[in-house]
């Protein structure tokens, strides 16, 4: 009686091993999706708020190129001729440094590189979003299935479990390591 009860009890602590290795796992694997989320969620706010200053540059500069274009059009006349100059030469900076501005980064050719590199940081995010869900999805899947083995006594149950469980731990290393490795997953 000892001896049956005591492998029951062996297989029973190793079932039992394999769900807390499994679950383990899952809260690692929820924690590196949930960081993965805002990190994506982050840098789509940042992408928006870049486009959203990149846009307002661009209507600015056309607001002072129509006005620039106006003045272009308007007769010489000895008295304003100088203004006027000096004011389409003080436009034509501001417009230049509208366009592109190193020192401040605040140029639309800047702002779009650094709106176009958060969008870049946000699809990583994503695809490793990705990976760590499909990952968590399997150890889940695992946990469910050794959890059935206890119940039915039925051992391909816990080696299907420990499969899927290996499963999930590929999907964190290619979350980790090469989210962009598995196409389908974008």
């Amino acid at each position: 009686m000892s001896g049956g009860h005591g492998s029951g009890g062996s297989s029973n602590k190793r079932v039992a091993l394999l769900i807390s290795v499994l679950a383990l796992f899952l809260a690692l694997a929820e924690t590196l999706a949930k960081g993965a989320q805002t990190d994506a969620l982050g840098s789509n706010v940042e992408s928006s708020n870049l486009w959203a200053y990149y846009q307002a540059r661009t209507i600015r500069g056309t607001i002072l190129k129509t006005a620039d274009e106006t003045l272009a059009l308007l007769p010489p006349d000895t008295a304003s001729a100088e203004a006027i100059k000096a004011k389409r030469a003080e436009w034509a900076k501001t417009l230049a440094r509208w366009e592109s501005d190193p020192a401040s980064g605040d140029g639309r050719k800047e702002l779009g590189e650094k709106a176009r590199h958060a969008q870049e940081v946000r699809d990583l995010a994503l695809h490793r979003y990705h990976h760590y869900e499909f990952g968590s999805a399997a150890f889940q899947i695992g946990i469910v299935l050794a959890s059935a083995e206890v119940i039915t006594g039925i051992a391909a149950l816990v080696i299907g479990g420990g499969l899927v469980g290996l499963g999930g731990l590929v999907m964190l290393g290619f979350g980790l390591y090469a989210p962009h490795a598995l196409p389908f997953f974008h």
